[in-house]
């Protein structure tokens, strides 16, 4: 089982959909039918509330499965930081293998993103709780928008998990860029000038 997770409004429903391209994954498959939906209707929700629930679970026949929360996620309305440790132990107690990716994206983003969503800046709690995991992987919103499917594979292959890299679907996914809208043109900086100087060829 793969368990994304990130601060609030790093990506994760983007993430989570690339994800449940592949046919072998067991994963939130509805939102590749619709643009955005609540967490809490997120396949493993339920269990993230009670991990006692990945017991009554059925699994299915799948091979491999992901889930996606983020730091804090809304429990009936409350902030509430995951237990990955419950979780991730009930898992593997069920006889499944777990890696976690932490999802990244520009701090100021976050910050202008969480307090416009949320009334408050979280991302400092997200990292000291992600700060408690051994050896993670990390996931770019910025270098997957900027290398595409060239950075899906390699991800494929760091954490040995498949991806439909080359499904259609990933450019309807990756169509829009939402850190373009937070982003101003600037006319002139000072190291605009050293730049020029410095590439003009010597005389």
């Amino acid at each position: 089982m793969l368990v994304l997770t990130g601060p609030q409004g790093s990506g994760n429903h983007m993430w989570s959909k690339i994800f449940a391209l592949h046919p072998q994954v067991s994963g939130w498959s509805a939102l590749l039918d619709t643009y955005w939906i609540g967490h809490d209707h997120e396949p493993f929700a339920d269990c993230w509330t009670d991990p006692t629930l990945l017991l009554k679970r059925n699994w299915g026949t799948y091979n491999f499965y992901v889930t996606s929360i983020s730091v804090p996620y809304m429990n009936n309305g409350t902030p509430t930081v995951p237990d990955f440790k419950g979780f991730v132990s009930g898992v593997q107690n069920l006889g499944y293998r777990v890696k976690l990716a932490v999802i990244g994206r520009d701090k100021n983003i976050l910050e202008h993103q969480e307090t416009r969503v949320r009334g408050g800046i979280t991302l400092e709690q997200a990292v000291a709780e992600y700060s408690k995991f051994a050896q993670p992987a990390f996931l770019s919103y910025e270098l997957l928008h900027l290398y595409g499917r060239q950075y899906l594979q390699k991800i494929e292959r760091e954490l040995e998990f498949p991806i439909a890299w080359d499904s259609p679907e990933i450019d309807n996914i990756l169509r829009e860029d939402t850190n373009a809208k937070y982003f101003n043109q600037i006319t002139h900086q000072p190291t605009d000038d050293l730049a020029r100087h410095a590439s003009r060829k010597k005389r």
